[in-house]
C-alpha cells in the first residue's frame, strides 16, 4: 500500500521519509498541497495520506475536506494530519474536516509507526468490505452460470429503457432467444455440456451487442435482449445477424461439438405499451418461430391495444 507524505518542511520530510523507508512502506512525497492533490487525484492514488496541516497552496485540512467531498466510488483515503497545533479546538476542526487521525509535532517515531499501521489495517479492511459488497451486488444481478444479467436485472433494464424511449421519443427493440432442441443436447451430451453451450451462447450474443444494449438470462435456455434505438426492422436485422453467428461455428464441449441453433422472437415497443404486453407479443413471436421450423427470426405483430 502506497503512502502519500505531504510536508513542506525539508527537515520533517526527510526525517519521515527515512522512517518510512526503514519501516518498509512504499511512499510518494509532495512539498505542497497542490502537488499532494495531484497524487490523490491520480488513477493509482495512495490510500493512506500523511499530511502536514500547514502546506503551501492547499492546506492539509482542506485536502481532507476535498477528499470527503469526492464520490464514494473514488476509493477511501485514510488521512493522518501532522501539525504543531495541539489545542482541543484544532483537533476538533481536523476531525470535522474529515481527518481520520491527528498527531502533534514533535512526535515519537514509534507512535507515528503505530498510527500508520492502524491506518493501513483500516484501509485494507475497507477494501475487503468494498470487494465483498461488489461480489454481493454481482451475485444479486447476474446469472451464476453465464455471468450475464439474471431475469430480474434484465427486466429492470427493460423498464428503464422503456421510460427513456418514451421520454426521448426513440424506438426500442427487444428479442427473446430460445435454444433449439436444448433438451436433446442435455440428453445426448449431458447437462455439463448443456451448461457449456449456454455459457458460450451468452458470450457470442454479448460479443455482438453494443455497450449500451442489454442481455440477460430470461429463464432456462431463454435469453432476453434489449436493443435501444432500434425499430422493428432494425431489431430484426440485428437478431438475424446474431442467429447466423450462433449457428456458424459448432460449440466446443468435452463430449462433442454440437451445432447449436436458436429461434428468436422480435418486437418493438409501441407508445405507452407496458413491459408485460411487450414481452407477451415477443413471446408469441418466439413460439411462431419454433412452430414454423425453428432456427429463424419471427417479428411480433403490432399491438392491437395501446394502454
Amino acid at each position: 500500500m502506497k503512502i502519500l507524505l505531504a510536508e513542506d518542511s525539508t527537515f520533517y520530510r526527510r526525517t519521515i521519509e527515512s522512517y518510512l523507508t526503514e519501516w518498509g512502506f512504499d511512499f510518494v512525497s509532495a512539498r505542497d498541497g497542490e502537488e499532494a492533490w495531484q497524487h490523490l487525484e491520480s488513477l493509482v492514488a495512495p490510500r493512506l495520506a500523511l499530511l502536514d496541516w500547514v502546506l503551501p497552496k492547499i492546506e492539509g485540512v482542506e485536502l481532507c475536506r476535498r477528499l470527503r467531498r469526492r464520490a464514494e466510488g473514488d476509493g477511501y483515503v485514510y488521512t493522518l494530519l501532522l501539525t504543531a497545533k495541539s489545542q482541543r479546538q484544532e483537533m476538533l476542526e481536523a476531525m470535522d474536516a474529515g481527518a481520520d487521525d491527528f498527531l502533534a509535532k514533535p512526535f515519537d517515531p514509534a507512535e507515528l509507526k503505530a498510527r500508520l499501521l492502524v491506518g493501513k489495517r483500516i484501509v485494507e479492511l475497507q477494501q475487503k468490505l468494498a470487494s465483498s459488497n461488489a461480489a454481493l451486488r454481482l451475485a444479486a444481478s447476474h446469472d451464476s452460470l453465464t455471468q450475464i444479467w439474471n431475469r430480474g436485472e434484465i427486466l429492470r433494464f427493460l423498464v428503464r429503457e422503456l421510460v427513456r424511449a418514451r421520454r426521448m421519443v426513440t424506438p426500442l427493440g427487444i428479442v427473446l432467444v430460445d435454444v433449439d432442441h436444448f433438451k436433446k443436447i442435455n440428453d445426448e451430451l449431458g447437462h455439463q455440456a448443456g451448461d457449456l453451450v449456454l455459457q458460450e451462447l451468452a458470450k457470442r450474443v454479448s460479443g455482438n451487442l453494443r455497450e449500451y444494449d442489454g442481455v440477460g438470462r430470461y429463464g432456462g435456455e431463454e435469453f432476453l435482449l434489449v436493443i435501444p434505438g432500434c425499430d422493428l426492422a432494425a431489431t430484426t436485422r440485428r437478431a438475424e445477424d446474431i442467429r447466423i453467428l450462433i449457428s456458424k461455428e459448432p460449440f466446443l464441449t468435452a463430449p462433442g461439438r454440437p451445432v447449436v441453433t436458436v429461434s428468436m422472437g422480435v418486437a418493438a415497443a409501441e407508445v405507452s405499451e407496458p413491459p408485460e404486453a411487450l414481452l407477451r407479443r415477443t413471446d408469441e413471436a418466439l413460439y411462431r418461430a419454433k412452430r414454423t421450423g425453428r432456427n429463424r427470426v419471427e417479428p411480433a405483430n403490432v399491438a392491437l391495444t395501446l394502454v
